[in-house]
């Protein structure tokens, strides 16, 4: 223990405590002066808000203010309020840019046993950007934020995952973050979609099969699950898995191992389990579509993956982000009236419809700034059913023009499948689109 220097006030041994971290770490006082930091802080920020006296929000977010008084949650107010440690994740400004970073922070008694200091450690998270120039998984939003710091507390762990979100919203993406920030990022991670498994083929792919064990099986092949041994399983829209396969992937949850069809060995299954689904499983056990024992194997540790509608604060950074990676989006930009048209739409296919929305208006547009005329029929003008104000209505020739450019939009199969998706046939599909201007 000591003083600093010539205050007289007590402060513990800064460097012996910062130093037993490997993360970043700082110490902080009671007015939020950083008074201390390791040298794997130094590393990433430098000394300069130690020789300058900085206050920590002043460091991370440019603020004049403490966190909590702009708007964000502030962990050392936490910690001092509730004398234990708190931790939170926030958008920091690093030597690079703008970076998310988990923040925990820890209470330093002194000698009185009152609250004097706080470390904080902070953990950087690269599985997600908060730049356009980073990663796919891209934002910076509040519902954003809420969902990468769930990541961050799961993806150490072997816990089950489940990711809950509408069709379009990165499912993969979020699951494939949670795989790169684990314990097993250098292993496979082996996505499985569930939605294309029948019966037959559900034990085949998913366990292997040995030579000659049915008709077809020319030599041996292992399965999904050995492929991901080490590593992570990723079983995509789990809720289409039928009943009767259902116990099968819950006594290989149960179990931990499995046999490859035609072979009586059993072979030992390791890997971490993460699954999605756009559907209400709860309600689907109350229905008695899904099992309730398979529901809560899988559920350990569910995430919210937030639709679109809820990330407009992302959607600039998202249309940046977006158009770096298409091959005929790099250069351009969206105009402000063609990025106030996307901030009043809805995007009912999410994330997955703003890139077909901004693929589209690339090649549309001669040159490198994207106009309203640009975008797509149901997004231009918000006259989109989905948008329209509760008291005013369509004619019924209106409303079916609107809702088949919006089918176009949002179908990712040819025309044939998506006559069968509408239950008309493809000769009245091709009709009413011509009769429309949609063909």
């Amino acid at each position: 223990m000591g003083t600093a220097g010539g205050t007289g006030r007590w402060q513990p041994d800064a460097r012996a405590m910062l130093e037993a971290f490997d993360e970043a770490a700082i110490l902080i006082g009671l007015d939020y002066v950083i008074v201390a930091a390791n040298d794997a802080y130094q590393r990433l920020y430098g000394d300069a808000p130690i020789d300058r006296g900085q206050r920590c929000f002043e460091v991370s977010h440019h603020y004049n203010v403490p966190c909590d008084q702009a708007g964000e949650a502030c962990p050392l107010r936490e910690s001092l309020r509730s004398g234990r440690r708190h931790r939170v994740l926030h958008v920091h400004h690093g030597p690079e840019g703008q970076e998310h970073v988990d923040v925990e922070t820890w209470p330093v008694p002194g000698p009185d046993g009152q609250v004097q200091f706080f470390i904080e450690v902070l953990r950087r998270l690269p599985v997600a950007s908060a730049q356009a120039n980073g990663g796919e998984l891209t934002g910076r939003c509040r519902a954003f934020n809420r969902m990468l710091g769930l990541i961050s507390r799961a993806a150490p762990s072997d816990a089950s995952v489940l990711l809950q979100g509408e069709t379009g919203t990165g499912k993969e993406l979020v699951a494939r973050a949670v795989h790169q920030a684990s314990l097993r990022q250098e292993a496979p991670f082996v996505p499985v979609d569930c939605s294309g498994l029948t019966e037959t083929l559900f034990e085949s792919e998913l366990f292997g099969h040995e030579k000659g064990s049915f008709t077809g099986a020319v030599s041996s092949r292992i399965g999904l699950v050995e492929a991901a041994s080490g590593g992570t399983l990723f079983l995509d829209e789990v809720g289409d898995i039928p009943l009767a396969l259902q116990v099968k992937l819950l006594r290989l949850l149960e179990t931990r191992s499995f046999r490859r069809v035609g072979s009586v060995e059993p072979r030992r299954a390791d890997f971490r389990l993460v699954a999605a689904t756009h559907r209400d499983l709860r309600r689907m056990v109350e229905q008695g579509q899904f099992r309730e024992d398979l529901y809560y194997r899988i559920s350990t540790f569910p995430i919210d993956v937030p639709p679109l509608r809820a990330r407009l604060d992302d959607l600039p950074l998202l249309c940046q982000a977006i158009l770096r990676r298409l091959q005929y989006g790099q250069g351009r930009y969206l105009s402000d009236e063609a990025l106030a048209e996307l901030q009043g739409y809805d995007f009912p296919g999410n994330v997955r419809e703003l890139r077909n929305v901004l693929e589209r208006a690339s090649l549309l547009a001669d040159g490198p700034e994207i106009l309203p005329e640009h975008l797509s029929p149901e997004v231009r003008g918000r006259q989109g059913l989905a948008v329209l104000p509760e008291d005013e209505l369509l004619s019924l020739e209106e409303a079916e023009a609107h809702y088949l450019g919006r089918a176009l939009a949002l179908h990712q199969g040819d025309r044939a499948s998506l006559a069968r998706l509408l239950g008309v046939s493809e000769r009245t599909l091709y009709r009413k689109l011509r009769r429309h201007g949609l063909g």
